[in-house]
């Protein structure tokens, strides 16, 4: 299911968009099931954990969403560390869950593939 949300590219978000509603994101959470919601300074954001053998592996991960995030537009918050990168979405613009932000959870776990991690 990943694969077909990932297909989806993002589309510009305006500041009048509106945040998914709790139907979408029952509709969308199981397309990233890894993915948990979390809130912090009232904002709703989409977040998981991903595990590395080493720092270089995160590093590398780090930077292919990297790339991910400037091809769609979208950027999420990374922390990097040893042996594990949290990568969180949300759209700033709106204060946050937009669709665009389940896209890139899907395109974010694409790009964990190659570290032996699943979807």
């Amino acid at each position: 299911m990943t694969e077909t949300l990932a297909k989806h590219r993002c589309e510009a978000c305006r500041r009048d968009a509106p945040t998914v509603t709790d139907t979408e994101v029952a509709e969308l959470s199981p397309q990233v099931p890894e993915w948990t919601i979390v809130e912090r300074d009232g904002i709703k954001r989409i977040e998981r954990v991903y595990r590395f053998k080493n720092f270089l592996e995160a590093i590398a991960f780090t930077n292919a969403v990297g790339e991910i995030a400037e091809a769609e537009g979208h950027h999420p918050a990374l922390l990097t560390e040893w042996g594990q990168v949290t990568v969180t979405w949300w759209s700033h613009k709106i204060r946050g869950l937009h669709r665009n932000d389940f896209i890139m959870a899907a395109k974010t776990d694409l790009a964990y593939l190659p570290y032996g991690g699943e979807t």
